[in-house]
């Protein structure tokens, strides 16, 4: 199935079952970028799904949706690079990389994986990595509703999910060779996070709750 044929079908559905409200559309680029974005719910990716009209979208998806109905039709629509979140997998690193040098809008979970906690997790190095290598800007992104919990309990009850995207203004990542690299991975990693934190309501925070970076980009809205 054609990317533009499954993403109308996505679309269709979501609204059905949701509403979805986008704040900050304004601020999606039209060249490179890697989006950032919290990892709620299943409904993420289909949320995003309706708000970015590109095609040139590089996704990496876990392996294990491979053969889901959902995540596996999304994964195969958007090419996406199948990644083993288990072990360090270096093929799909390389092949994420091969495709951002042609181009393209990539989205990724700095989290890593969905949060158990419903509020924001320690994030990952993987997308400052990415965004350094690449020299793609980073496109914080901040989603609620989404949580599955939430989602199940509304189609249980015919009601429609209240879900909000939040795109916040593009970052620069450049982090230096040689000694300190992996500080300043760190550093630019909880600048993504920090600035996803703050787009976001309190309850969601999580584990950035309390950083004074938050605090700060708090004070600047």
């Amino acid at each position: 199935m054609k990317y533009t044929t499954f993403r109308s079908i996505v679309r269709f559905v979501m609204g059905i079952i949701a509403e979805v409200e986008v704040v900050g559309e304004e601020n999606l680029p039209q060249g490179n970028v890697l989006v950032a974005s919290n990892h709620l719910g299943r409904l993420d990716t289909a949320a995003l799904l309706c708000v970015v009209d590109r095609e040139d979208i590089i996704m990496a998806v876990a392996e294990k949706y491979k053969d889901h109905f959902l995540y596996g039709a999304i994964g195969r629509a958007v090419n996406a690079i199948w990644l083993n979140r288990f072990e360090a997998d270096f093929a799909a690193l390389r092949e994420i990389l091969v495709r951002m040098q042609k181009g393209g809008l990539m989205v990724i979970a700095p989290e890593g994986t969905r949060s158990k906690t419903e509020s924001l997790q320690q994030g990952k190095m993987g997308a400052a990595f990415l965004a350094n290598k690449s020299g793609y800007p980073v496109l914080p992104v901040a989603l609620t509703g989404t949580e599955d919990r939430g989602v199940v309990e509304n189609l249980k009850k015919f009601r429609r999910s209240k879900i909000k995207i939040v795109i916040g203004k593009p970052l620069t990542i450049e982090v230096p060779k040689g000694k300190g690299r992996e500080e300043a991975l760190h550093e630019a990693t909880d600048e993504i996070m920090c600035q996803i934190a703050a787009m976001l309501p309190e309850k969601y925070r999580g584990v950035y709750k309390d950083y004074p970076r938050v605090k700060e980009l708090l004070r600047k809205v």
